[in-house]
């Protein structure tokens, strides 16, 4: 009974847990709302290393085939099947949080995202001068197509995925897009 499986608790789930707790802080009224914000961003960060690090060993487990059970007696296959059902849970929760919380908290003290067409001519003016001037110049798409292969996409970076037209042939590609860290987010 000692070293009884059902005795332990999966470090994987456990961790999940614990981003579960932050995710909480995050939907708590009683936290001002930027704090609030600041606890779904740790949240987001925490998961992107949670895959890169912990998912990541289990995915190179699965891959050379150890089936070997963890104290708590599952498989790294199994933990995989648990862990995904669990982030996708997770990250639903975070969804909502930010769409029916944090959103219209956010709204209420003058924080909020809008549309280039809610924009007047001169704020849109001056968004195309900052672009050409400061954003533009440090950009390099890089298209797909069959001669040019998938481009590798780095660790925690920013990318945009776009569609782009060819003016020469009107043919569209896809293309990716690397914002850079020195840009301002």
């Amino acid at each position: 009974m000692q070293n009884s499986p059902a005795r332990f608790i999966n470090r994987e789930l456990s961790w999940m847990d614990f981003d579960e707790r932050v995710l909480a802080l995050a939907a708590d009224p009683a936290i001002p709302v930027l704090e609030r914000a600041k606890f779904l961003a740790i949240f987001s960060q925490n998961l992107d290393e949670f895959y890169q690090v912990r998912v990541a060993g289990l995915l190179d487990q699965v891959e050379a085939g150890v089936t070997d059970l963890s104290p708590d007696g599952m498989t790294p296959a199994q933990q995989l099947a648990a862990i995904s059902l669990r982030v996708d849970e997770l990250v639903a929760r975070a969804d909502d949080v930010f769409l029916r919380l944090l959103r219209p908290a956010l709204a209420a003290e003058g924080v909020g995202l809008c549309t280039w067409e809610s924009l007047s001519p001169s704020e849109q003016h001056g968004l195309h001068a900052m672009f050409d001037q400061k954003i533009f110049p440090i950009l390099t798409p890089l298209a797909v197509d069959p001669s040019h292969p998938f481009p590798e996409i780095s660790n925690l970076s920013l990318n945009l995925a776009l569609r782009v037209v060819d003016p020469d042939d009107d043919e569209e590609r896809f293309a990716r897009l690397k914002l850079p860290p020195s840009l301002p987010r």
